[in-house]
């Protein structure tokens, strides 16, 4: 194993576990005096019994836990993966005071809420930058021509439904896989999933640069204007110069994350965000020699994702800890079925969203030109307030495998619950906010006094809508932490495709209802969605899914032993 790199940063082995260490290493003679039947013992007993192991050490007697070299007789609580001298935690300060046992249960929620917001943060500025450098061309662009904004919108448009939410669903495998296995006796797991994440990847961008570099003939068959469909393939060609840095970028942010290294990705997004905007200015915009007009503005976001992916190389390499890297085998390419199936289910997940909403933009169009003004400001608002519930819900998925990692099923409980209350508060603030400012809310986008009564009566829609959509989100996060993909997407696709948005074209066409009618529909979908997904979530047996963790980590574990025998 590499050698581990210690730093301050959250994820980094903590400084008490080198007291224990020590400790451990005073107390070697008790260990050789311990003898082999203990050992035979122990062994055996770990066959059938879960334990929870301590995230951390606590004061009293030494204990298998905390000393693994240490051949106590087997208990009730001996853990069934033992952890290795050199396993890493993350330990979080709001949980020190804990050790004793006596805290209350609304210390324990209330420094889960900590925890969980000191996750979501740095999760939050990510994707908000992260969204940046796919809208900064569309803002470039779209002082051009009003051809080259629509060519523009529909490349970024086709972009996103036939590749990104693909590749977005693909990689949400990670976040049932990695925040486990780096709590787990084998950390160097997280670095064996993400390279097999990356094989899958690699396969999957095939039929995807199929689509890309045939995507002018595809929307012409779909009638699309042909000087519109011949501007959004050029996107699409130039763009896909960074496609598989965008897919690696996917993979380097759940191996940080799982490490509890949030901040890591957002620091580098901080940095390409502002050289994607001035990339973008010069490229488009720029002095003759350089200025490449339409087509300035792909290259500049190609660019910036490969920047990311070079960065993240970077990092990982020589500051961050090595910890969680397997080096490179056969082995990188077992077991992808696991990542395929997990994969497909996550793609139905996000994708259909993905696509839901695509839909719903297009029978917004057949409504006339003020509903589709209106439907772009109402749809640019949700997604903006989207993103933190949504952040919420990667940290919920990061924090709740870490627990299940550690074998500490009770804490994950609480964790869950913790998310969903956080879900309700976020969510009820942003209701609040579209409701003071409804007759207003238009003017930041257009100045049309039709265009602003519209957006003035959906947006008590929206502002119901958003309570469920935060909820929503935060529950598919519990499920992809859970591994239930498949329950998530069987959730995302009924909720639109059956309920909402038939029930909704229903309302706005047969019923003329109009916009109205299509976010009603919208609203019913993710009133199901949540409804549905919090129960699911509230009544998780937590012990059962610390065994499927305990029984996946095993079975890897039998793998490498019969591949080194």
């Amino acid at each position: 194993m590499a050698s581990y790199v210690h730093s301050i940063t959250s994820g980094s082995l903590p400084s008490d576990y080198a007291t224990v260490s020590r400790y451990a290493a005073a107390h070697s003679n008790e260990v050789e005096q311990n003898g082999e039947s203990a050992d035979a013992e122990t062994s055996h007993s770990s066959e059938h019994r879960i334990g929870k192991r301590p995230s951390r050490p606590t004061m009293g007697p030494p204990s298998i836990a905390e000393h693994p070299h240490l051949k106590l007789p087997p208990t009730e609580n001996t853990p069934l993966l033992s952890p290795g001298p050199h396993v890493p935690r993350i330990v979080e300060r709001d949980e020190e005071n804990e050790s004793d046992g006596t805290s209350s249960t609304a210390a324990i929620y209330l420094a889960e809420l900590r925890i969980l917001t000191k996750y979501s943060l740095p999760v939050f500025g990510t994707h908000l930058l992260e969204y940046s450098l796919i809208m900064a061309p569309v803002l470039s662009i779209g002082h051009l021509s009003t051809t080259a904004l629509a060519g523009i919108t529909l490349g970024s448009m086709t972009a996103s439904v036939s590749g990104f939410s693909i590749l977005q669903g693909f990689v949400s495998a990670l976040d049932t896989l990695l925040p486990s296995a780096w709590t787990s006796a084998t950390p160097t797991l997280v670095g064996l999933w993400s390279q097999r994440m990356g094989v899958v990847m690699g396969a999957t961008l095939i039929p995807m640069y199929f689509i890309w570099f045939s995507a002018e003939a595809i929307l012409l068959g779909l009638k699309q204007d042909p000087e519109v469909a011949r501007l959004a393939s050029l996107y699409l060609r130039w763009v896909s110069l960074g496609l598989p840095a965008y897919a690696f970028n996917l993979i380097s942010r759940r191996y940080f994350q799982s490490q509890g290294l949030f901040a890591v990705p957002t620091r580098i997004i901080c940095i390409v965000a502002p050289i994607n905007a001035l990339l973008n200015y010069i490229l488009v915009w720029g002095p003759e020699p350089i200025r490449l007009g339409y087509i300035g503005a792909p290259i500049a976001t190609a660019a910036a994702f490969n920047l990311v992916c070079l960065m993240n190389i970077i990092y990982a390499v020589f500051v961050a800890p090595r910890t969680a890297w397997q080096p490179i085998s056969r082995r990188s390419f077992t077991s992808l079925g696991v990542l395929v199936n997990l994969g497909l289910a996550g793609v139905g997940q996000t994708a259909s969203e993905w696509w839901a909403w695509e839909l719903v933009a297009l029978a917004a169009s057949l409504l006339g030109p003020v509903s589709l003004a209106t439907q772009s400001i109402l749809l640019s608002s949700a997604s903006t307030t989207y993103q933190a519930p949504f952040a919420l819900s990667v940290a919920t998925s990061v924090r709740i495998g870490n627990l299940l990692g550690e074998l500490n099923s009770a804490r994950a409980k609480v964790a869950a619950n913790t998310a969903i209350l956080m879900a309700l508060a976020i969510s009820l603030v942003f209701s609040t906010m579209f409701m003071a400012f409804r007759k207003s809310w238009a003017y930041l986008f257009n100045d049309d006094p039709v265009v602003v009564d519209l957006v003035a009566s959906i947006l008590p829609l929206v502002a119901l809508f958003q309570v469920f959509d935060g909820t929503s989100a935060v529950t598919g996060g519990i499920l992809r932490a859970k591994g239930k993909q498949m329950t998530g997407a069987l959730l995302n696709l009924s909720a639109y495709y059956i309920i909402g948005i038939p029930f909704g074209a229903w309302l706005a066409f047969t019923w003329d209802f109009g916009l109205h009618g299509l976010w009603i529909g919208l609203t019913v979908s993710l009133v199901y969605c949540a409804v549905f997904g919090t129960l699911l979530c509230v009544r998780t047996d937590w012990d059962r899914e610390v065994r499927k963790v305990v029984a996946r980590i095993n079975a890897e574990n039998k793998t490498r032993g019969d591949d080194d025998a």
